[in-house]
């Protein structure tokens, strides 16, 4: 029997839940969210200060760059070639050291303390109606998705 469920597991292993498409939409895009909606707040809370929508605007425009480079990873997963650039420009630095995987983890603890910031100052309360749905779906996402990549790679050490 575990015959028969070995290459099933081996494409799943290997298929959509570990591909960049799956990747970029369960934590890319929802990291871009994160930071977009951070841009936003910060922009909010320095209205009054140059330095501080200064700022704003560069982490708004980081968000926008990471964006597009998750789409470009999805169209180029989608068409079956491989991806020029990585998912995030933090990553696509870290290739001048040979160290995007490094680099791209940073860009995930940087995105988890923009998360933590924005709940623990209290700004997530300053998000409006729709600004919050978006934060929720990028949650979901996020959360859910690397739920699913945990399942199937358990499922896969077990078979």
């Amino acid at each position: 029997m575990k015959e028969q469920t070995r290459p099933r597991m081996e494409e799943i292993e290997g298929g959509f839940f570990l591909s960049p498409t799956f990747q970029a939409l369960t934590i890319g895009i929802p990291f871009c969210v994160f930071k977009m909606l951070f841009g936003l707040l910060a922009m909010r809370a320095g209205a009054d200060s140059d330095p501080v929508r200064f700022f704003a605007w560069l982490v708004i425009a980081w968000a926008l760059a990471d964006l597009t480079m998750n789409l470009a990873r999805i169209l180029f997963h989608l068409a079956g070639r491989d991806a020029p650039i990585e998912y995030c420009t933090i990553a696509e630095a870290g290739k001048l050291v040979k160290r995007p995987r490094l680099f791209l983890a940073i860009d995930t603890l940087i995105s988890f303390s923009i998360i933590c910031f924005v709940l623990w100052t209290g700004w997530i309360t300053l998000l409006d109606r729709q600004e919050s749905y978006f934060w929720y779906a990028a949650t979901t996402l996020n959360l859910i998705g690397v739920s699913i990549v945990n399942i199937w790679i358990e499922l896969r050490r077990e078979s």
